[in-house]
């Protein structure tokens, strides 16, 4: 499976900060959980890397759109 297979899958994200000083991104499909931990800095860096995607993604969109 790659980035760009679709797939019919209903999940909840939850984003949050921890009382240990971490940011969680937990996952919730079904019966199963996944929570992962990030310290702020590695949680910064995602948000980069999602914000660039998003722009990535709304260049092709409007290429085709």
């Amino acid at each position: 499976m790659s980035i760009n297979t679709e797939r019919d899958i209903e999940a909840n994200m939850q984003i949050g900060p921890t009382d240990q000083g971490m940011v969680r991104i937990f996952i919730q499909a079904g019966d199963l959980e996944i929570p992962m931990d990030f310290d702020p800095e590695e949680a910064d860096e995602i948000a980069e890397e999602i914000k660039a995607a998003a722009m990535a993604a709304g260049a092709v969109a409007k290429k085709n759109g």
